[in-house]
């Protein structure tokens, strides 16, 4: 991943610090979104893509440790570093215990912060390379291609949506476990509300028509929590 490819959110509530570091990133080639505090980094978070997430961990209205567990719940992937005041032993283990991938105790040079982020871009880029592309995917009967967002089986073809499609490998990425309908509603349509929820629901609906060819697959509604994609064998 290029930095000039590289999109940073920056939660840090010291306006002087989170300047310094935004402008930093910058001229380094890194797209920077600096937010003031926990729930204005989630707002921004369910609004744009980034790839790489720098946190602090005391921060306002909603502390960084709260910030990465939220994203964590919807992107398992995106790199964490955090920032703290602290050396703390015990925050550090909450820390990497929350999906974590490094850790930089204030104060800091802007070289070190530049360095730890290029190595776990590294590992990061390193690891997606090394697994299995998670973008074609057998269900029962069917081939799902996320790419092309086509779902097909022996005499059916079916292009599907782009919120179909998501909704899909939301659901095959999860398969035979229940996929939370607010993490989905996050993910996929960036605000969880009543309305949004409701246009879900029509979406399950269509995809669960295409699947019913294949009648060992079921989708079905988990009531009160969200979805559940099975295969029987």
């Amino acid at each position: 991943m290029e930095a000039e490819k590289t999109k940073v959110l920056l939660a840090e509530d010291d306006k002087n610090l989170g300047s310094v570091l935004t402008s930093y990133l910058e001229a380094k080639g890194y797209p920077t979104t600096l937010c003031a505090n926990g729930q204005e980094a989630f707002k921004q978070f369910s609004m744009q893509s980034f790839d790489f997430c720098i946190v602090d961990v005391m921060m306002p209205v909603k502390d960084g440790f709260t910030l990465a567990k939220e994203i964590r719940e919807i992107d398992k992937k995106i790199p964490i570093l955090f920032l703290t005041a602290k050396s703390m032993q015990e925050d550090k283990l909450k820390g990497f215990e929350l999906g974590a991938d490094d850790y930089l105790t204030k104060p800091f040079s802007m070289e070190e912060l530049l360095l730890r982020m290029k190595a776990i871009i590294r590992r990061s880029t390193e690891s997606k390379s090394m697994e299995t592309s998670r973008n074609m995917y057998e269900v029962g009967k069917f081939t799902f291609d996320y790419n092309r967002q086509i779902l097909k089986a022996d005499n059916f073809e079916q292009k599907l949506t782009s919120k179909e499609t998501e909704l899909l490998k939301m659901l095959c990425d999860n398969v035979n476990n229940v996929l939370d309908r607010s993490i989905a509603l996050k993910k996929i349509w960036h605000d969880d509300s009543y309305f949004n929820a409701r246009s879900m629901d029509v979406y399950i609906t269509k995809l669960r028509k295409y699947l019913k060819l294949d009648n060992k697959i079921e989708l079905i509604n988990v009531h009160g929590v969200g979805f559940k994609l099975m295969i029987n064998q």
